[in-house]
């Protein structure tokens, strides 16, 4: 089985955030994804609402039955992507991890806890965003692991670590962050 796992604070969730999994899961050709709300953010001074707020309006966005929306982070205790990874392989050895993330964060991923221990632990599909292109496609993360880089999405799931795929497609120009800075 192949999952796609996408985490992020989620703060608020926004139909940007379905088109990234909807993307996920058609291009990598995944059977389910696993949308994480994840308690924080250790890169983001200030702390979020309530994840029981964060994870039904999640999943009132949500109605695919391969995209299940989750606390696992929460429930083993993860308070980095790094330790999420390590604990969700070794409890689940049959399944193909793929990690999801948006190009913005690709594109500053050197700043994660154990990045390269990431990189190395599972596959990354990378989903472009408008105005995020470049950035990833010139990271750290996409120079360090350049030779890394798979052309064919549908293949990214039965790559071994290190591979990573820049997915292009539909966009959208949606982002937590505005939508807070709006309504605030």
């Amino acid at each position: 089985m192949a999952i796609g796992l996408f985490g992020g604070t989620f703060n608020p969730p926004h139909a940007g955030h379905l088109l990234v999994a909807e993307t996920a899961l058609r291009a990598l050709c995944l059977d389910r994804l696993w949308w994480m709300v994840s308690p924080g953010n250790p890169l983001k001074a200030l702390a979020p609402p309530p994840m029981a707020a964060r994870i039904a309006q999640s999943r009132a966005l949500v109605d695919d039955p391969r995209i299940v929306v989750t606390d696992v982070e929460a429930e083993i205790g993860a308070r980095f992507t790094v330790e999420s990874l390590k604990i969700l392989t070794r409890r689940r050895p049959g399944v193909r991890f793929v990690y999801v993330m948006g190009a913005d964060s690709f594109a500053s991923l050197e700043r994660w806890k154990d990045w390269r221990a990431i990189m190395r632990m599972v596959p990354v599909a990378v989903v472009d965003r408008p105005g995020a292109t470049l950035a990833a496609t010139r990271s750290v993360a996409a120079r360090t692991f350049a030779k890394a880089r798979v052309m064919s999405p549908a293949r990214l799931a039965r790559c071994k670590a290190p591979a990573w795929v820049m997915l292009y497609g539909a966009r959208s120009s949606l982002s937590s962050s505005a939508i807070r800075r709006a309504a605030g």
